[in-house]
């Protein structure tokens, strides 16, 4: 197989281009040059944002194209359709946040959506995903792979949110505990995602897929237990009343990530339906092998993850902290 990766120097497209590697596809990742791409691939440099940023494209065949892009519709547009006669098959990393909010829990690939366009510029990142969506599928068609992912966490992460965790429990002391352990999460390690990404391409799949574990895969406790396993910090979890938590005026999910208190906005973000990519062959690994192949990454970077400039750094700050916990 021939994967033409557009971007693939960091998180999501890394992992993906890593797999391809392994599997012994020919690689191609296509990125501006800020990073190196991993070993074994050509390197072909463009902006996709800038006039002629694709004229490297002009030439070539690719049996896969996978795109990450989260901005301008307009982008994905301009890829695809470039690339329409000369690709196989196009898959599109999205989101589950192209669901129109607030929906339910228990929600599959047929619910409502948030509107969207492929010639739009940007707006905000739900209706980015979704004119990506159709951007994609207006070249492509049936030959077009959406990948709805939810939380995406794992090695590589430059979002920030579970490297905060667990540089936070290697610190140790009491340690503030959203909620309750029981909280059940939905996410995808982003080595799944990449492997189901490249199975599904493989086997001719088209359309949408939720593409995140089973609701309840982990849960709060398990997650954060994991984390103070790893790090042997020491970490003594005090789990707090979310009451408690918002009357601090405390952020869930910015300043507390991946946490959510029960409610409309969980049920969305942690309640999808997949038993369509289930039955697809989708397989999560433990909740602990990603907190400690993460924890293992990390420290081979010193502690300190790449961030990435358009997403702000997550994490209370200690003074936040101790003030809530009464230290």
């Amino acid at each position: 197989m021939k994967l033409l990766m557009l971007g693939g120097t960091e998180f999501v497209g890394r992992a993906i281009t890593e797999d391809a590697l392994d599997r012994g596809w020919e690689v191609t990742v296509f990125h501006r040059g800020h990073h190196a791409p991993p070993p074994g691939t050509t390197a072909l440099h463009g902006d996709r944002t800038a006039p002629g940023g694709l004229d490297a494209l002009a030439e070539g065949e690719w049996d896969l194209v996978v795109d990450t892009w989260s901005g301008a519709p307009t982008v994905v547009r301009d890829s695809a359709r470039v690339l329409a006669g000369r690709a196989g098959r196009y898959a599109y990393v999205s989101s589950r946040s192209v669901y129109s909010y607030p929906a339910p829990a228990g929600l599959d690939e047929d619910g409502p959506l948030v509107e969207g366009s492929p010639d739009a510029g940007a707006t905000a990142y739900a209706e980015d995903k979704r004119g990506g969506e159709l951007a994609v599928l207006d070249a492509f068609g049936d030959r077009a792979l959406l990948l709805r992912a939810g939380l995406i966490l794992g090695p590589y992460e430059n979002i920030g949110r579970l490297p905060w965790w667990l540089n936070r429990t290697a610190r140790g002391g009491p340690t503030l505990a959203p909620g309750a352990p029981a909280l059940p999460l939905q996410y995808i390690d982003v080595r799944d995602l990449a492997r189901w990404t490249l199975d599904a391409a493989e086997a001719g799949r088209g359309g949408a897929f939720n593409v995140v574990s089973p609701v309840g895969h982990a849960t709060m406790g398990t997650l954060l237990d994991a984390c103070a396993a790893v790090t042997g910090g020491g970490a003594e979890f005090r789990w707090t009343d979310p009451a408690r938590i918002e009357e601090a005026g405390v952020a869930p999910w910015t300043e507390l990530p991946i946490w959510l208190p029960e409610g409309e906005l969980h049920d969305y973000m942690f309640g999808g339906d997949v038993t369509k990519v289930l039955a697809a062959g989708l397989a999560c690994r433990p909740v602990e092998e990603t907190v400690a192949d993460t924890w293992a990454w990390l420290q081979e970077l010193g502690g300190t993850a790449p961030q990435r400039t358009d997403r702000p750094v997550p994490g209370i700050s200690p003074e936040r902290e101790a003030a809530l916990l009464g230290l």
